[in-house]
């Protein structure tokens, strides 16, 4: 169960991203719980703390690992993959979170080919795939061709919520939300349709792929989520209409790439010391006391 787990092959379609910027939030092992308790099977984390990785133990979640800056690869792995896996269901590494493009060659493939290489030496490659987070508007040729050459997926941030928010002139609410019976999109080029955000900007990614020379990537949708509160649009109806489709949605793929799109919702726990504008501090799913913020289903 632990390799194919950890291969990628979740019997799951959905996860939620664990973040942890607040001064208020409960114990990472009473997070994990509240995770099996909602039948939610994979998780993202930014940071390898050793307080979550312990609560996983054995709890049969797949896992997003970020990857930190602080050790040399080999032993980065050592201490937070080796001591862990398998009975940590790593799934995939993730080297840097949104770098910009102009750092893709520089900085950024030198760092991801690193932890290959030494999951390589640890015998862990074939589990344990090496890949980066990136927004809507990056994309690295030679990042998508090392993704090609290694198996791995390309992780990526899909917000519409941020599209709808920037654009409300040209996007619908319904469109961004899910809702049906509203806009259709026809794209000129492939002629496919498509009735909704989420799909339209997975797709544009794959067509991007494609143009780099890397077809057989697939893309896991490593964040995507809606607001409750704090700013344009922001409303717990909303927030509550887009996370329960696009959980329920994913499972369908998209118009380009039909079955299974594997995705995290951002996020698990609103976070009081969230930077930036209002709306970040209200993401989560549940709040930090781990009553929900509306309701919301996982399925099995």
């Amino acid at each position: 169960m632990a390799s194919a787990a950890a291969a990628g092959h979740l019997t799951s379609a959905h996860g939620v991203c664990y973040s942890v910027t607040g001064d208020n939030l409960p114990p990472s092992a009473e997070v994990v719980q509240l995770y099996k308790s909602r039948n939610i099977h994979a998780m993202r984390i930014f940071r390898p703390d050793q307080g979550t990785l312990a609560a996983l133990r054995g709890s049969g979640i797949g896992l997003i690992l970020a990857r930190g800056r602080a050790a040399a690869a080999i032993v980065w792995v050592h201490d937070n993959v080796r001591a862990y896996y398998p009975d940590v269901l790593i799934l995939y590494i993730a080297v840097g979170n949104e770098v910009p493009a102009g750092d893709a060659g520089l900085v950024l493939l030198p760092a991801m080919r690193n932890v290959h290489a030494a999951l390589v030496a640890a015998g862990l490659s074939s589990s344990i795939k090496v890949s980066t987070a990136v927004r809507m508007d990056r994309h690295m040729v030679p990042v998508a061709r090392f993704l090609a050459d290694t198996g791995a997926p390309l992780l990526a941030n899909v917000y519409p919520y941020f599209a709808y928010r920037d654009n409300p002139r040209d996007i619908s609410l319904g469109y961004a939300t899910f809702r049906p019976g509203t806009t259709t999109v026809r794209d000129s080029g492939s002629g496919l349709t498509y009735t909704n955000l989420l799909d339209a900007m997975v797709d544009a990614i794959y067509a991007a792929l494609e143009k780099a020379g890397a077809p057989s990537v697939r893309i896991v949708v490593s964040e995507t989520g809606w607001p409750s509160a704090g700013g344009f649009a922001a409303t717990v109806d909303n927030a509550r209409k887009y996370n329960q489709a696009a959980i329920d949605h994913v499972r369908r793929g998209t118009p380009k790439r039909p079955g299974v799109l594997q995705t995290y919702v951002f996020a698990m726990l609103n976070e009081n010391q969230k930077p930036g504008d209002p709306t970040e501090k209200n993401f989560g799913l549940f709040y930090p006391d781990m009553q929900p913020v509306y309701p919301i289903t996982f399925p099995n």
